[in-house]
């Protein structure tokens, strides 16, 4: 270690000792919580000590630590602004969105899709792939043709044809239940 900077450890070790209990006492003053208060006081001496040319001329130490205090609490007041104003965000945001389906939603859906999958068995696959693209996809009949690579028509064909199998399937299973 140089002089120069043994000199400067010094000084602010002497800053320190002299006035870290002012400064936290002037800073729970104005935060009201002594934890907040000790985080500032800590923040504002390492300030000076991150700032190689911070203890050179000062004559009012207290009014300097003040000056370095009061600047990091502005900037911790805009922080709080910042992080107040993005948790209401998020807060309104959660409350327009659906929240997560209940467990009996999700019975419900799962039975539906065994459903639709029994229905669906036995019709042939490119009828399947029309009818699940349409009703569960939601693809629209020209997205599902040009996908599928037949006309709107055959998917409108593919769609009756799904839908009288379903139709025909319950039917049976309704006749002859497992």
């Amino acid at each position: 270690m140089s002089s120069s900077d043994l000199a400067q450890h010094q000084e602010v070790e002497a800053l320190y000792s002299g006035h870290h209990g002012w400064l936290h006492r002037w800073l729970q003053g104005k935060l009201g919580c002594a934890h907040h208060a000790a985080d500032v006081a800590q923040d504002t001496f390492v300030r000076i000590i991150s700032s190689r040319d911070a203890l050179l001329g000062i004559d009012q130490p207290r009014a300097y630590l003040t000056t370095i205090a009061k600047r990091l609490l502005i900037d911790r007041s805009r922080r709080q602004l910042v992080e107040q104003a993005y948790l209401a965000e998020i807060a309104l945001v959660a409350d327009t969105l659906p929240g997560y389906p209940s467990p009996e939603e999700i019975a419900m859906a799962v039975q539906a899709l065994a459903q639709i999958a029994d229905a669906l068995e036995g019709a042939p696959a490119r009828v399947r792939e029309a009818f699940l693209r349409h009703y569960l996809d939601d693809q629209t009949q020209a997205a599902i043709a040009v996908e599928m690579g037949v006309s709107k028509r055959m998917v409108q064909k593919y769609l009756v044809q799904a839908l009288l199998h379903c139709q025909a399937r319950c039917a049976a299973l309704a006749d002859h239940p497992l």
